[in-house]
């Protein structure tokens, strides 16, 4: 017992944080052993990986290095809650500054050519210290709004950096440059998919769900089948529905003409609507059968229908749990919107796609990091109204 109780002691007197050790580790690999730019002769040959003091000018190189030294000490002595975060922002700001700087420092002005883009030292350094402003978050325990605050602001440094320029030298943006406007009608339709099928999934979802969550008989057959379609891969459901729907449009007439066809956005707002269908059906049924018994008796006791019971009693009710249903639908189908680009269905897939084609890296980054900040984004903001509507945060207020 007494040995027990003295490890127990030694544990907690320990100085060093765990997770920190963790972001520690990552950060010095990152810094230290990692190549921080890749710099390219062309768009798509072999690059060479330049470390931090090769890629920035010396005195940024030394002084950037300073800095994730002082947020690696921070990071693994257990240090304040604002002082991690302050130390994790002040890194991450400084990567996202410093890294534009590199294009100015490997390419000579006159060469139109060569490329420079961030290397797996740079994208460690950001995730290790992301991981510690999560943490320290985490900790703090902030409420959505919060949460939303933070997400602005990260957003609005994004923005202020691709608005002064700071990054135009950066291989993923003259990617971008060179198709400026096909990115913005490919971001378009990448967001017609995703929040279309997700509109149609919720109007035809929450009736199911109402009906499924009534009539028992039919809950198991609808959730069996719904069930089996989240088995089928996204690429084969996607060749499946190209047969029916050129069918459609050759046979039915009028089809063509509203966009119904074999291949493009048809089989992929399709497949993207069956997929979204479970989660919204699923979520409705399990926050209709949450409902507390005793409000129902105490609605009925006041003589209300069962419509009224519905609208005024259950939905409320059981909304959050369907909002949750509605948050895995949107992030998914922002993921999934991606694939849609091998059928013709357009969105950031075709950036991702082109660049395998070319072995372009960055070109892929083009479709991919767009799509991981909205699936981000996204699931930021639905948790957050989540919460909002939750009954813990409903109690809080009504006190």
């Amino acid at each position: 017992m007494a040995i027990g109780v003295i490890r127990e002691t030694e544990r907690r007197s320990l100085p060093f944080d765990k997770l920190g050790v963790i972001i520690a580790a990552l950060a010095v690999y990152g810094a230290f052993l990692a190549p921080f730019a890749t710099f390219r002769a062309n768009r798509i040959v072999q690059g060479e990986g330049k470390a931090i003091l090769e890629a920035l000018p010396p005195s940024l190189g030394y002084g950037l290095l300073a800095l994730v030294t002082f947020a690696i000490v921070v990071a693994v002595l257990k240090t304040s809650v604002p002082v991690r975060m302050a130390a994790a922002f002040a890194a991450l700001l400084a990567l996202g500054f410093l890294i534009g700087s590199c294009a100015g420092n490997l390419v000579p002005a006159e060469n139109a050519y060569a490329r420079v883009s961030p290397a797996s030292g740079f994208w460690v350094l950001v995730f290790a210290f992301a991981l510690l402003v999560a943490d320290a978050l985490t900790r703090l325990n902030p409420g959505p709004g919060l949460r939303l605050l933070f997400l602005a602001g990260a957003l609005a440094l994004v923005g202020a950096m691709l608005a002064t320029g700071r990054w135009d030298g950066l291989s993923i943006l003259k990617e971008y440059a060179s198709r400026a406007d096909t990115f913005w009608a490919e971001a378009g339709r990448h967001l017609t998919l995703a929040l279309g099928s997700l509109v149609a999934a919720t109007v035809v979802g929450l009736p199911l769900g109402i009906l499924c969550h009534r009539v028992e008989r039919l809950r198991a057959a609808v959730l069996n089948v719904l069930n089996a379609i989240q088995t089928i891969p996204s690429i084969a459901l996607f060749g499946i529905l190209i047969g029916p729907l050129g069918w459609i449009a050759a046979h039915v007439p009028g089809a063509e003409a509203i966009g119904v066809r074999g291949i493009g956005v048809a089989p992929a707002f399709v497949a993207l609507f069956l997929y979204s269908l479970l989660p919204v059906v699923a979520n409705t049924v399990v926050g209709l059968a949450g409902v507390p018994r005793a409000a129902n008796d105490a609605a009925r006791g006041l003589g209300m229908t069962e419509w009224q019971r519905l609208v005024t009693v259950e939905f409320p009710l059981a909304f959050p749990v369907i909002l949750a249903g509605i948050r895995i639908v949107l992030v998914q189908n922002i993921g999934l919107a991606t694939i849609a680009a091998l059928i013709g269905g357009g969105g950031f897939g075709v950036f991702v796609f082109q660049g395998i084609g070319q072995t372009a890296m960055d070109l892929v980054l083009l479709g991919a990091v767009p799509t991981v900040v909205l699936a981000f984004t996204a699931a930021i903001v639905l948790d957050a109204l989540i919460e909002v509507t939750g009954p813990k945060h409903s109690r809080g207020k009504a006190a």
